[in-house]
Formats: C-alpha cells, sequence, structure tokens
C-alpha cells in the first residue's frame, strides 16, 4: 500500500468519511497506518505512541486487513478483544469490502469444556443451591451454543466457582483422547483460527502460545507474517508471568478434586489414592499455616529465614511426590487417570526446582491469599527470551499504546523488550488540550510519606469537587489510601460515592456514568482502560505519583540487577515505569473532542524533585497552574459557556 492510498481511504474524501457516521480524518491516524503498512511491508519492528483520540484501531486493520498478510492482533484485556471482534473490525471490512476470514481467539479457560461439565454434573457436590442452579443455566446454554465462549453467558458472574470446574485447563485437558474431543470449542476456535487471515487474541493468549512453543509443546496460534500489540504498555508485566516457573496451592487443590473425579470411572482406584489424597491436603493446609506470620509478598528469603516454612514446603513436595508415585498404576486405566498422573509430576518437579537453588538469572518469590499461595521464579532480564521469541516467529512486530515514551523517548520500553533499533513514531492527540484540559497542582500538600497525607489530598481535593460539581475520578495508588479517603468523604460530599471493592468494576461504572454527579474511588485496574466521555467525568484526582510498591520482590531483584551493572535503578527504571502509569491515570480525563476537565496531580514532588519536570513532559500539552481560582474559573466558564 503507498501512502497515497492509505490517504485515500482515511481521508475526508474517503470512503470511511462517507460511510461512517462521526468518523474525523485525522492526520496523525493517516501517519500511523502509513507506518504499518510499511512495517508490516517490510517485516520491521515498530513502536508507535498513538494519543487518545488517534484512531489507532482503524490505524492498524485497515493496513492489516488490506496486506494480503497473515496478521495477529493482539489487545489487553477480554473486552478490548471482544469490542474489536465485534464492533471494530466488522465496520472496517465493511467499508473496505474486505473478503477475508477473521476469527476470535482466547485462551481456553473462557470455552465450556463439555468433559469437565460432565463431570461437574455426575460429580454433584455444590456448595450453595445457587451453584446448582447456575450450573442447570450452564448445562442449558451449553446445549445451544455455537462457540462455548463463557461472555455469551453474563448471567453468571465471573468469578463464580463453577467456571474453574466447567472449563479447562492446559494442565487437566485430556486432548485427542477425551471423549468429546470432536464437539471441542476449543479445538473449533483453534481451527478457524488457523484457516483465518486476521486472529484477534489477547496478550494472555499470546504469551502463553509463546512461552508454549519456546518449550516445544507446539503452537496454539497460527504462524503470522504480523503481530500487532495493542495497549502494549501492558507487555513487560505480562510477560514476567509467562516466563515464571509457579505452583500454587489452588493448582494443588484442583489435581486433588480432579483425581479424586476421575476415581468415579476407575473401579477401585479410590481405595488407594484417598491416603495419598489425604496425605497432600494436610501438607497443604500445614504449608499454608507456616506461612502465615510472613508478609503477604515477599523474596524467598522471607520463607528460608523460618526454617518451620521451608521444612512444610518439602513435606507438601513429598506428599506430592507420593500422590504421583500412587498414581503410575492408575495412570494406564483411564485418559483422564493418565493426565492427573501426568500433572502430579510436573507439578512436583516445579516445586522441587523452586526448593532448590535457582540459577543467577531468576528472582525465587512467593505471594499469599486469605486460604492460598503462590510460589514462583521469574526471569530478571525478559529482554533475551522475547528476543528469541521474536526473531522465531520472522514476521513483523508492531507496538503500540497511548503510553508508551517517556518525555519523548522509547528506551525504556525498547529496552524492556529487548527491541533493538525499533522503528518509532509519536503521535499526539488531535485534541485540545490547551482549551479543553488544565492541570493544577495544589499548594502546600506534605511529602507523601506523612501519615495525614490522604487527609491532606481529600482537604485539598474538596473546594475542586465543590467547583466540578463531583463528576470526578480519584485514583489512588494503594488501597489502603483508597479506603481512608473513602470514608473521609462519605459524610463530607453530597454526590453519590463510587467505591471499588464495593461492587464490580463494571457495575461501578455504569452507575458513575448513569449518575451524572458521581464520584469514583479506585486503585490499580482503574487506572487505565476506563473510558468516560462526556461531562459525567470532568475531574480526575491522583493523589501520588505511581512509584511501584517497593515491597515487589521481583522489582527489588531487577533494582539490585541493575545497581550491580553500574546503572541507576531509580532513574533508569523507576522514574521511566512511573510515568507511563501516570500518563494512563492522566489519560481517563479527555476522551473525547468535546470532553473538558481538570487534572489534579497532588504529589508536591512534581514541583520539589528534579525528576517531576519528566512527568510533567510527558503529559499532554495543558495548562498548568497552582491557583485554586483558576480551577474554579475553569469550571464556572464551562457553565456559561
Amino acid at each position: 500500500m503507498t501512502d497515497d492510498d492509505i490517504a485515500g481511504l482515511l481521508g475526508p474524501d474517503g470512503p470511511f468519511a462517507r460511510e461512517l457516521p462521526n468518523f474525523a480524518p485525522r492526520a496523525s491516524q493517516q501517519a500511523m497506518a502509513q507506518a504499518v503498512a510499511q512495517a508490516i511491508d517490510d517485516g520491521g519492528t515498530l513502536i508507535a505512541e498513538a494519543g487518545t483520540g488517534t484512531g489507532k484501531t482503524f490505524a492498524y486493520l485497515v493496513p492489516a486487513l488490506l496486506s494480503g498478510k497473515r496478521v495477529i492482533v493482539s489487545t489487553g484485556t477480554k473486552t478490548l478483544q471482544d469490542q474489536l471482534f465485534h464492533r471494530d473490525l466488522p465496520r472496517v471490512r465493511s467499508v473496505l469490502g474486505a473478503r477475508l476470514k477473521t476469527s476470535l481467539l482466547k485462551g481456553r479457560a473462557n470455552y465450556l469444556c463439555r468433559y469437565r461439565l460432565d463431570q461437574a454434573v455426575k460429580d454433584g457436590r455444590f456448595a450453595t443451591r445457587a451453584q446448582t442452579a447456575q450450573l442447570q443455566a450452564i448445562r442449558t446454554w451449553g446445549a445451544r451454543t455455537a462457540s462455548g465462549d463463557r461472555a455469551e453467558l453474563a448471567e453468571i458472574p465471573e468469578d463464580s466457582p463453577l467456571w474453574p470446574r466447567v472449563t479447562s485447563t492446559a494442565e487437566n485437558c485430556l486432548g485427542a483422547e477425551c471423549p468429546f474431543f470432536d464437539d471441542c470449542f476449543v479445538v473449533k476456535a483453534r481451527r478457524a483460527a488457523q484457516e483465518a487471515d486476521l486472529v484477534v487474541v489477547n496478550h494472555h493468549l499470546l504469551f502463553a502460545d509463546l512461552a508454549l512453543k519456546q518449550e516445544g509443546f507446539g503452537e496454539i496460534l497460527p504462524g503470522a507474517h504480523a503481530f500487532i500489540l495493542d495497549e502494549a504498555h501492558q507487555i513487560p508485566e505480562l510477560a514476567g508471568q509467562f516466563f515464571s516457573t509457579s505452583v500454587g496451592a489452588r493448582q494443588l487443590a484442583d489435581l486433588a478434586q480432579d483425581t479424586l473425579a476421575e476415581c468415579g470411572d476407575v473401579s477401585g482406584a479410590l481405595n488407594v489414592l484417598q491416603p495419598p489424597l489425604d496425605a497432600l491436603d494436610a501438607a497443604l493446609k500445614q504449608a499454608r499455616l507456616a506461612l502465615d506470620p510472613l508478609p503477604q509478598r515477599g523474596a524467598w528469603a522471607q520463607i528460608e529465614q523460618r526454617g518451620e516454612a521451608v521444612d512444610a514446603l518439602r513435606a507438601l513436595h513429598d506428599a506430592l511426590a507420593a500422590l504421583a508415585e500412587a498414581l503410575v498404576p492408575q495412570a494406564e486405566r483411564s485418559r483422564g487417570m493418565d493426565n492427573v498422573h501426568a500433572r502430579a509430576e510436573t507439578l512436583a518437579a516445579r516445586l522441587q526446582k523452586l526448593l532448590d537453588d535457582p540459577d543467577g538469572d531468576e528472582v525465587r518469590w512467593y505471594e499469599l491469599s486469605e486460604r492460598g499461595f503462590v510460589l514462583s521464579a521469574t526471569p530478571l532480564d525478559l529482554a533475551p527470551p522475547l528476543r528469541a521469541l521474536r526473531e522465531a516467529t520472522r514476521a513483523s512486530w508492531i507496538f503500540t499504546s497511548a503510553t508508551l515514551s517517556v518525555a519523548g523517548s522509547f528506551e525504556h520500553f525498547a529496552r524492556q523488550l529487548g527491541l533493538d533499533d525499533p522503528h518509532t513514531l509519536s503521535l499526539d492527540s488531535p485534541f485540545d488540550f490547551a482549551t479543553q484540559a488544565l492541570a493544577y497542582l495544589p499548594k502546600g500538600l506534605p511529602d507523601p510519606n506523612t501519615p495525614a497525607y490522604t487527609e491532606r489530598v481529600i482537604e485539598a481535593a474538596l473546594p475542586v469537587l465543590e467547583a466540578s460539581r463531583g463528576r470526578a475520578f480519584l485514583l489512588f495508588t494503594s488501597h489502603r489510601a483508597l479506603r481512608r479517603a473513602a470514608e473521609l468523604l462519605r459524610d463530607r460530599v453530597p454526590w453519590p460515592l463510587f467505591v471499588q471493592g464495593t461492587a464490580p468494576r463494571h457495575q461501578l461504572l455504569t452507575g458513575f456514568r448513569a449518575c451524572g454527579h458521581g464520584v469514583l474511588l479506585g486503585a490499580a485496574s482503574f487506572w487505565e482502560g476506563v473510558d468516560v466521555a462526556g461531562e459525567a467525568l470532568s475531574c480526575v484526582i491522583i493523589d501520588k505519583l505511581p512509584f511501584a510498591a517497593p515491597d515487589d520482590p521481583v522489582l527489588e531483584a531487577r533494582l539490585e540487577a541493575l545497581r550491580r551493572a553500574g546503572g541507576n535503578p531509580f532513574t533508569d527504571w523507576q522514574v521511566p515505569t512511573a510515568v507511563i502509569a501516570l500518563k494512563q491515570g492522566a489519560g481517563r480525563l479527555i476522551r473525547d473532542v468535546h470532553d473538558r476537565g481538570v487534572l489534579v496531580l497532588c504529589d508536591p514532588r512534581l514541583s520539589t524533585r528534579g525528576y517531576g519536570r519528566l512527568f510533567l513532559q510527558s503529559l499532554p500539552p495543558m495548562p498548568l497552574t497552582r491557583a485554586l481560582a483558576d480551577v474554579q474559573r475553569f469550571f464556572a466558564d464551562a457553565e456559561t459557556a
């Protein structure tokens, strides 16, 4: 495709402008589409930062569909994946008249497993009547669905304990020997993907597949000529998960439950396996008890400082190995028994590796939940394995997001992913931030580490909320600060509060949008992927610069490795990562050409520390003030406009 072809399609006289209501031709969108087309043609690597409102989805779908090559598009979340496949892709295909095969492919846990549904029905044990009713709803839906995608069954909550019982994992799938293989939803989805010209996946599935291919287990996704990764700022963290070795209490409990279920089909097996299953259950409980005094998350050294914790984990390994041994003669008696035997051996080997001293390229760590735990070993440097995977594909790689650069530089992102000399493109948002937005840095706030900091933040926020008449997001860097802020605001504002943790995220957002004058308090997941256009959101207040938690053992180890290599961990890693996170939070404010709003940045370090300039230089070009009167005037002007 030539640049003129792109300009003709996406320009003011092109088919998109003629056929799509509210389509606005944008030079930045055309520039990105041209760069994507070039990268696909050349087999190159492109990093494209596209500010909010650029229209980056069309900018990569148009050249992808017209390239004549097989393309994988990967998104950050399943929600975005569904939006891309069911809304954006059909629009672009229709305008282009593209007669191509497209496919939606998710991880196997998103598809109903007929075998495990059958096992759950036979088992018949459910904690509540609600679960029994949910199972009946799943059975009814399972008989009529064509895709088996659980997103179709919205009435069953995503966190229902039934879903893990009626979906499969890579570990418990029986593969070609499953009695339901010919009618398997996962197999059908993969076959459709292998035949498609463009496949829409999510990052979890993409990296699970790439990691599995690296280990020689075969491939899930079809070979592609180009990979386009949207919301690419999430890749460094997600890649770490897929190159980690982990063993969790949930995995071991699922193994025990599945082994017990398989005993129903193998005569005499229960008598043989019940003792080692009981021993595993006891060892699992003892291990969780021994880990209980430790902090919720930490480095392996904290486990090693507690001899009883190490002993309990070794006893857990021995119980797991004993179950694997007991399963050896049963493995030949059914495909299901063979599967649980293989899982027991794999998990025992992983646990043994974690208990042994790892090589110097990994960091061992643990995380505790209310009843469980996960033990992990994660590579210190993800660049080498990611580079090797990309080279093995021999494909074009295109990374795009609204937040990839730090003060105009892509060095931090490229270094994390091992991208050597990529083409880069930075496209500003077409929104007029100079008139649509205002950044406000309140005066007089103390150091963020002072005990009463959240109280002072709320004092600074109240007059802003008064001026904006609610209509605000308050974003926090910790759940503790969020809870404290909710307490402080509950009796001091006349507008409805929507507090993360009190209801599912989608319900909070729906209520906030419908309310029109709400105040939403969020942390973590509310900093990105939240789109509230219009007057319902006219103010975003951020309590602190989002530096990563200092108790993250993987981060600590990476910073120490940087220090040993002669780098500066703070300026080389912590600041750039926090800048990208702040850009995500600030990006919630202006989502549309008609939006107006105030961004309140409470952290005084933006003014008192030298690195504060990097954060401010990385934000959209909006006016900056330290005077509350300017904020009040901004909102008053909007009222009279």
